[in-house]
């Protein structure tokens, strides 16, 4: 009689890639999608790690793109939402990231153009002043430099970041670009 019971994570080589048969990379993917939003990318990404060919895994992304389990403009809008209300993500880098994973420009550009502008300086205020915590400088032009960085690295533009720091740090001298 055949085993059927899955090898437990002593019995594999630490080498060894765990492979899936289409049918049973499938209903992994279904049980995903299900679970978290997942882009194309994601879904290409994970068949090739479990050892799908790259036109079986066309067929298993068009079905799951058929039956709506993966949807580009789905996954945009949950990720814009994500990154800028948990993260506190920029504009800049999240664009950066949803391009990365290969979303097309115009479902980003729509998905942007419907978040809360007006809320940005708040949150990338709470975002600056908890990093101003953190920052063990005395000096204020050295701590503005730290918080630009840190804001431009959030994926802000810098014009906002330059704003929001002048307004929170009061020194004589005025931010200066790099």
């Amino acid at each position: 009689m055949r085993r059927t019971t899955r090898m437990t994570p002593q019995e594999e080589k630490p080498g060894e890639r765990r492979t899936k048969s289409p049918e049973q990379a499938l209903a992994s993917l279904m049980r995903l999608c299900a679970r978290a939003e997942k882009c194309e990318s994601d879904a290409r990404r994970l068949l090739r790690g479990w050892g799908i060919g790259e036109e079986e895994a066309s067929r298993i992304v068009e079905r799951l793109i058929r039956d709506r389990f993966i949807d580009d403009g789905r996954y945009a809008a949950a990720f814009v939402r994500e990154k800028l209300r948990l993260s506190g993500w920029g504009e800049y880098k999240i664009r950066a990231a949803l391009t990365r994973k290969g979303i097309d420009r115009a479902l980003i550009d729509r998905e942007l153009a419907g978040f809360d502008r007006e809320g940005m300086h708040e949150r990338l205020q709470a975002q600056l002043a908890r990093k101003a915590r953190t920052v063990r400088q005395a000096a204020p032009r050295e701590l503005k430099a730290k918080l630009i960085r840190y804001g431009l690295s959030l994926g802000y533009d810098y014009g906002t970041v330059i704003e929001t720091v002048s307004t929170m740090i009061e020194d004589n001298e005025p931010c200066e670009p790099f």
